[in-house]
């Protein structure tokens, strides 16, 4: 897995796949939770695939009968996750910033 150059905004990306490890999201969700815009989003999500973070795939529907487009979804693997609580608890203890238990963040990356 490559390393991961944590800003605010990869932070927040970060935070919101940690809510629910198990959950399949997609752009515009994510753009909801976050406050991104797409712009920005977007890249994130390509360099967390790149490094290995998150996998994606591409929604199973008809597209006709949907009336849409397929999405693209989006979900933290269990390296990401780890890799994930890590880097947020090493920059929550930068920042001087207290962790967070609900996301399963302590700091130097041990579990809450």
């Amino acid at each position: 897995m490559d390393d991961v150059k944590i800003t605010v905004s990869v932070a927040a990306v970060l935070r919101a796949f940690l809510e629910d490890t198990g959950r399949h999201r997609f752009g515009y969700d994510l753009m909801k939770d976050t406050s991104l815009k797409s712009g920005t989003l977007y890249p994130i999500l390509a360099r967390l695939q790149k490094a290995g973070w998150i996998e994606s795939e591409w929604e199973d529907i008809d597209e006709k009968a949907e009336g849409r487009p397929a999405r693209r979804f989006y979900q933290l693997n269990p390296d990401g996750a780890a890799a994930a609580r890590v880097a947020l608890a090493e920059l929550h203890e930068r920042l001087g910033v207290q962790s967070t238990p609900a996301l399963g963040l302590s700091p130097l990356g041990g579990q809450a």
